[in-house]
């Protein structure tokens, strides 16, 4: 009849155990619920986002927009919807998304806090702009309103981000009026670049080199419509670019 060998294990090792995984606030248990609500609540915020600037392009949000614009499943961007309407922060209509009064409080914060981080990651810091967008959209989810506020207050009051985006009051007002877009400018108009909307490391990279870059003015030379380009003299030389190009530089007419 063989032996039964049994192993004793310390009644100290059992509890030290049971407190790494379930010590309240701190044990791994914990950690990971956290983790997955800081996930959860990134996930609502990106939402709002969407739905704000869908609202401002007047696009039509849904929730296959939700999938794609975030990268995640329709039964994902579905629960996500369902929990803004559970949080009172959107509404359906049809298959259309609406934010609430409260949603767009929300959406603009975020909106806040992200611009607020880029005009100072540009003003403060050494980091390359390439990597304003990305780290703003870290730190936008972090920053309390109070916190945007005392960022807000130290920047003095900025109006525009560093791509000419302007950022909202604390109230979510705002204090700049937007521009038009550089493809609708007739021949001959003289103006100064306020905006750029696509702020992705090569579409900024080639204003860059052309020399397009926010704050500097310009006067369009010739606005060939049937050609889809334009060109602009920009200090002593001319730059042409698509209407496709233009339509994302965003500008004011600078009125004698």
């Amino acid at each position: 009849m063989g032996e039964v060998i049994t192993f004793w294990v310390p009644w100290t090792l059992i509890m030290l155990a049971l407190a790494v995984l379930f010590w309240p606030g701190r044990g791994l248990f914990w950690r990971q619920r956290r983790s997955k609500e800081e996930r959860e609540r990134i996930q609502v915020e990106d939402a709002l986002k969407y739905l704000y600037f869908c609202e401002r392009e007047q696009r039509r949000p849904t929730v296959a927009g939700i999938a794609g614009r975030m990268q995640v499943s329709e039964n994902r961007a579905a629960h996500i919807s369902q929990e803004l309407q559970e949080m009172g922060f959107a509404v359906m209509q049809g298959d259309v998304i609406k934010l609430t009064g409260d949603g767009r409080a929300y959406a603009l914060h975020i909106v806040r806090a992200h611009r607020l981080w880029e005009r100072h990651l540009a003003d403060e810091t050494g980091y390359a702009e390439r990597e304003w967008h990305a780290r703003a959209e870290q730190a936008e989810h972090s920053l309390t309103p109070e916190e945007a506020d005392a960022l807000a207050a130290r920047l003095r009051n900025p109006l525009r981000d560093p791509h000419g985006d302007p950022i909202p009051n604390e109230d979510g007002s705002f204090r700049s009026k937007s521009g038009d877009p550089l493809s609708d400018a007739p021949t001959g108009f003289n103006f100064t670049i306020e905006r750029v909307l696509d702020q992705s490391p090569d579409f900024l990279r080639y204003l860059t080199e052309g020399g397009v870059l926010i704050g500097t003015t310009a006067v369009v030379v010739d606005n060939h419509r049937s050609a889809g380009v334009i060109t602009v003299r920009i200090g002593d030389r001319n730059l042409s670019m698509s209407r496709e190009v233009a339509r994302n530089i965003i500008v004011h007419e600078n009125k004698s």
